[in-house]
């Protein structure tokens, strides 16, 4: 078959070199942070070094609760938030509407992004006294952009706080200003099963006893932490790369009569949706597995389950169209070549795709 070409780094991207690094010398530093005992307290001083280094890579003056990732960093936000009412956007992942089960929907215009007038009607229909708002950063299935300047500044007007999912954004462009952010250490080149809760008030949430000053139980996964610092630590020129490359696919895709989701709206450089017209979206997995390459068809919590995207149904498609989006997104590594590749394929099967139409 050949060399893999590996285009679904919105599910996970490889180990950056610095952190396997990190974590390679980190098993030697066995003990347990929270013992008190000399091992014990270097553990912790080696832990809280890796806290103080994330946060600054990441511009972030709050608190930071480790987490074994995204998923786990939204549940303690909005399963022990003491706010009175929860707003959660249409699009946002499924851990978020797992977690927020009876949240308020805040709905989405057609190219995905939240419309600060919808924003202001849901919370005046509310009537909380302090409401907290949930908008990701970044879609996860399209790379829409979410306008968080000015719905955070409307989040306040209302006595509000406001919760972002920062993901597949974190690490690549700077956080934007809210109360809660998740963050995910697998999604910019760090170890999987860590990521983390930034806060800027830890009274947001209910404490539930143990480590992280009583916010998250379970003994610290020190070598993970270190991991997480040295990936956020490396250099992220790369993504100014990704630019390019999108631009380059995009147009490619237009050109073999493919559709971009939300073409006109700003989008995350690494994360593109199509459509190809004529073949569902589980038969372009299967085609581009068997040329050699990986990409998705939406969310990797979800794309194996055959369910409707719900992200497109929020924005409008009908679910005929939405079944023939994939996904693909770029990781430090991808080249221009990576990108003709993908194309050749693509071109192939789309020309498939209008023969059997004709």
């Amino acid at each position: 078959m050949g060399d893999r070409l590996y285009l679904d780094h919105a599910a996970t991207t490889p180990m950056l070199p610095a952190a396997r690094d990190a974590m390679a010398g980190a098993w030697a530093r066995w003990a347990n942070p929270s013992s008190p005992h000399a091992e014990g307290r270097a553990a912790r001083a080696a832990l809280e070094d890796a806290r103080a280094r994330i946060k600054s890579a990441l511009g972030w003056s709050g608190d930071l609760i480790f987490t074994s990732g995204a998923t786990e960093a939204i549940a303690i936000a909005l399963k022990r938030t003491r706010s009175d009412a929860v707003l959660v956007s249409a699009v946002e992942h499924d851990a978020v509407h797992r977690a927020a089960p009876k949240a308020f929907f805040l709905p989405v215009q057609g190219d995905g992004t939240v419309a600060g007038h919808a924003l202001t009607g849901r919370l005046g229909a509310l009537g909380a006294s302090n409401p907290l708002v949930v908008i990701q950063s970044a879609n996860n299935e399209t790379g829409v952009i979410q306008p968080l300047a000015e719905l955070g500044a409307i989040v306040r007007v209302n006595k509000g706080a406001l919760f972002v999912d920062a993901s597949q954004s974190a690490g690549k462009m700077a956080l934007p200003e809210a109360d809660m952010i998740a963050v995910s250490a697998h999604k910019l080149g760090g170890p999987p099963g860590i990521g983390a809760l930034l806060i800027g008030n830890l009274g947001l949430i209910d404490p539930d006893g143990g480590q992280e000053k009583g916010y998250r139980g379970g003994t610290e996964n020190l070598p993970a932490a270190l991991g997480f610092a040295a990936a956020l630590e490396s250099s992220n020129a790369w993504f100014k790369r990704a630019e390019d490359l999108r631009a380059h696919l995009d147009g490619a895709i237009e050109a073999s009569g493919g559709q971009i989701v939300a073409r006109r709206t700003p989008r995350l450089a690494t994360i593109a949706a199509y459509r190809m017209p004529g073949m569902a979206s589980s038969a372009q997995l299967i085609q581009f597995d068997m040329a050699g390459i990986a990409v998705s068809a939406g969310s990797a919590c979800s794309s194996g389950t055959l369910k409707p995207s719900h992200v497109l149904a929020a924005m409008g498609w009908d679910a005929g169209e939405a079944a023939e989006v994939i996904r693909v997104s770029f990781g430090p590594d991808t080249s221009r070549a990576d990108v003709y590749r993908f194309v050749e394929q693509w071109q192939r099967l789309a020309r498939e795709a209008k023969a059997r139409a004709a």
